[in-house]
């Protein structure tokens, strides 16, 4: 590939990690045309950012009249497939997207509702990669482990973190030693412009971990510790995990909870990230949930 279009089209700007990378692409002298459903608001509004309405879940729907070269899709990956062809025809020819470890690592999983998130994540990341081959897009797929930071839209540190301030004890099972590599968003958010240029990482997939490996009761204590709260646990059997899960459930922010995160804070969820530290300098720093004393 030669030398790129600056333009840069954004979907998921509302996301974890997409607000994080609108900023570093600015400073790069890149326009980002956001796609999305969500204007910016006011204090969201700068110079060089212009939002393009786009619902990408409806394939019906036409691409807005704008090229650019290069794709950053921090959007569910899902999403995707069905609108490579059309930006394409924009332009596009370089796609960086994100998929999730959890490909791996909820495979086994007794929830219907993470076996369809797993599965549907496979036949994305199988298509993007064949899709993109076939148009002639260089394509780079993360495959980021649990993610945080931002302005607190993860459901990961930032649940744990209101369920503490909620509770003043977070419930385990088991002795919780399962080590974690939490990834903060804003690495992630570098990543991509790390790799943006770089063809050492054009049509490959990466596993994206944070700098620090601890073990997932250690992560929860420095959420505490961070909150100014002294770490309290309560050790509880599975049956009793699967009904407080079941009774936070019935608030909308926690819906997304299951009954197999309790098994699985017994699991290693570890990943080597060295390929991306070799192909494209990739260096996330160490745990650090300080931006959840901003969260109200």
């Amino acid at each position: 590939m030669g030398a790129l279009d600056p333009a840069v089209l954004l979907t998921g700007r509302t996301s974890t990690i997409g607000p994080l990378v609108t900023p570093l692409l600015l400073a790069q002298g890149m326009p980002v045309h956001a796609l999305g459903r969500k204007p910016p608001t006011e204090g969201d509004r700068r110079p060089g950012l212009h939002w393009l309405p786009l619902d990408l879940a409806d394939p019906l729907r036409a691409m807005p009249g704008v090229s650019a070269a290069t794709l950053i899709h921090t959007a569910s990956l899902w999403l995707l497939p069905g609108w490579l062809e059309k930006f394409h025809a924009r332009g596009v020819r370089r796609v960086i997207a994100f998929s999730s470890t959890s490909r791996f690592t909820k495979q086994a999983s007794a929830s219907p509702y993470e076996l369809e998130v797993v599965n549907k994540l496979i036949a994305a990341e199988d298509h993007v990669a064949a899709e993109c081959e076939r148009l002639g897009i260089a394509w780079t797929i993360f495959r980021p482990t649990l993610i945080y930071g931002g302005a607190g839209s993860d459901r990961n540190v930032a649940d744990i973190a209101r369920l503490i301030r909620k509770f003043g004890v977070f419930p385990v099972f088991g002795s919780a030693s399962g080590r974690r590599q939490p990834v903060n968003a804003a690495d992630l958010a570098q990543a991509c412009l790390q790799s943006l240029t770089a063809p050492a990482s054009y049509n490959k997939a990466y596993n994206l971990s944070g700098g620090e490996t601890l073990a997932y009761v250690d992560m929860v204590r420095r959420i505490f510790e961070t909150l100014g709260r002294q770490p309290r646990f309560i050790r509880i059997p599975l049956s009793a995990f699967k009904l407080a899960v079941k009774l936070a459930r019935l608030h909308p922010r926690f819906a997304h909870l299951t009954p197999d995160m309790a098994l699985r804070m017994q699991a290693d969820l570890v990943f080597d990230h060295s390929d991306a530290t070799r192909d494209f300098g990739y260096s996330p720093g160490r745990f650090d949930p300080s931006y959840l004393t901003a969260l109200p």
